[in-house]
Order: C-alpha cells, then sequence, then structure tokens
C-alpha cells in the first residue's frame, strides 16, 4: 500500500493538468471507459512541489483504505480525501481538504473530476501564498472542506465548501453529481427536456423567500426591487444543485449570492410537483 501511495505522489507531480475540465468530461462520456491505470492528482511539477514541501500534506488513513478497494471487482464509488494542506504564516492560515473520487469505472471521467479539486486547492494555495508575501499583511485565513451528501446505489453528491475570512467572511458551495451506474456526471440542464426549468424554478424560488421573509422576520432575500441591492431574478442555467437520497432537487446559492451574507448559503427544496412535466424522466427527481 505504502508503494501504491508513492506511485500515486510521482504520478501527481508528473501529468499536466488539462485547461478545461468540461471538455475532458463531455469527451469521456463520449467514449467507452478503456482500462488503464488510475492517475489522481496530476498537476505540473512546480505546483506539485510547492503543495507537497511547502504545505503540509497528509494521506488521510481512510483515502489509503479505500484506494486499497479500487483493483477489486465489486468497487464502491466514493469520496476520500486525498491530501490536505495545513498552513500558518504571516498571521494568515490555510486548511484545505482535497477530495477525490474513487471507484469509477471511467478512469478518464474520474481523473478529470480529481484534477478539477485539485486545480481548485492550488487556486487556493496560490491566494494564500500572494496574502503572505512580503509586500502584504496577511490576516486572510482559508478553509475548504467536504462531504457526501447523498449516497445511493444510483446517486453519488459531494459538497465542497470553501471559506475565506479577511476583515469579513465568504462562504461558497460546489456540488458535483454523479449517477454511480452510467458513470456520467449531472448537469442540472440535463434533468429537463428544456430550458423551461429556469424561468419555472426561479419563479417557485421567489415564492418561498416571500413566504419564509412573511414568517420569520430575521430571514432577509434579496427578492425586492431595492436602490442598495440588486433583486434575484433568476436562476443561472448551470446553477449549483444537488439531488436528495429521497430524489429531491435542491438549489443552491453562494453567501451574498441572493441575501446578506449573514443569512450564509441558502437552498431551496423545489417541490417534484412544479416541475415534473418538464423533467426528461422519473429516474433522479421524483
Amino acid at each position: 500500500m505504502e508503494k501504491r501511495l508513492e506511485q500515486l505522489r510521482e504520478e501527481y507531480k508528473s501529468v499536466p493538468i488539462p485547461k478545461e475540465l468540461d471538455s475532458i468530461v463531455e469527451k469521456a462520456l463520449q467514449h467507452k471507459p478503456k482500462k488503464k491505470r488510475i492517475v489522481m492528482w496530476p498537476t505540473s511539477a512546480a505546483v506539485a512541489a510547492a503543495v507537497l514541501f511547502t504545505a503540509v500534506v497528509n494521506i488521510n488513513p481512510d483515502a489509503a483504505q479505500a484506494m486499497s478497494k479500487i483493483p477489486v471487482i465489486g468497487k464502491v464509488v466514493q469520496a476520500i480525501t486525498f491530501v490536505e494542506m495545513k498552513e500558518e504564516k504571516n498571521q494568515s492560515s490555510i486548511d484545505v481538504k482535497t477530495p477525490a473520487l474513487s471507484g469509477l469505472s471511467n478512469h478518464e471521467l474520474e481523473d478529470s473530476i480529481n484534477r478539477h479539486y485539485m486545480k481548485e486547492s492550488k487556486e487556493l494555495y496560490r491566494e494564500f501564498m500572494k496574502a503572505t508575501s512580503k509586500s502584504k499583511k496577511g490576516h486572510l485565513s482559508i478553509y475548504s472542506d467536504y462531504e457526501t451528501v447523498t449516497d445511493t446505489s444510483d446517486l453519488i453528491s459531494v459538497r465542497r465548501d470553501i471559506e475565506k475570512t479577511q476583515a469579513s467572511s465568504y462562504t461558497q458551495s460546489r456540488y458535483i453529481t454523479i449517477d454511480k451506474k452510467n458513470e456520467a456526471v449531472l448537469t442540472l440542464k440535463s434533468l429537463f427536456k428544456d430550458d423551461r426549468y429556469i424561468k419555472v424554478i426561479s419563479q417557485n424560488i421567489k415564492e418561498q423567500m416571500k413566504k419564509q421573509m412573511k414568517e420569520d422576520p430575521n430571514k432577509i432575500y434579496w427578492v425586492e426591487e431595492d436602490d442598495m441591492t440588486e433583486p434575484f431574478k433568476s436562476i443561472h442555467a448551470d446553477q449549483n444543485f444537488y439531488i436528495t437520497d429521497q430524489h429531491k432537487l435542491f438549489i443552491s446559492f453562494d453567501e451574498y449570492e441572493v441575501a446578506p451574507g449573514y443569512m450564509g448559503v441558502t437552498e431551496f427544496k423545489i417541490p417534484t410537483s412544479v416541475i415534473s412535466k418538464l423533467l426528461v424522466g422519473d429516474r433522479y427527481i421524483r
């Protein structure tokens, strides 16, 4: 097992990261999986060295245990912690756990997702190093963790949280949802017949916002016209989302995206009855 981890370290330092994740994911979905070695955390050698030696890097025991299961039949698709960066410098700190997916037969798809996670971590580390340079005073805190929010026989949804604090804090959550059986990354658009879902979901969210504010005066959403803020008008076609183990759709907004900072990351459960006629099927949402 130690030899395998060392091999992964070397692969991690030697394989270049692709410029765009989406194109690789799309390409992977158009081809049948091929048998090949699993390459996790590829990146440029220079940045890899910075991450591995400047920061404190740990291989989580759970990750090692999960990786040891990868070659056997009946693999389990799951999210594991492969790299963790921790460092304090010039009154700034970084604590970033980088997740990795393991267990997909489509190694190209798995690798592209994991490269994307590593690319995010690299960007966070670069931001930390910039804040702690000689010309900066620091006072930046970067924290990132992840959680598997849905794990069924059909689906896995992983949320990655990134929190940055410098005078004030900002938190964002990013979800990735995968059809385990078909080994496909689900997008919000892929769940619906056409783009009517954008208007329908947006209208339902506005109704929920108004209802919540009426019931709880402590809740505020930017849903009405105001001189101070831009009101929420519509979700994006690729709005952040996840699907629960009860097959329900949740739409997620980053901190400050549709509400004041104290509201944090906000989520809305979309009633299936509202979108049922727009769905391509009931495999995922019902």
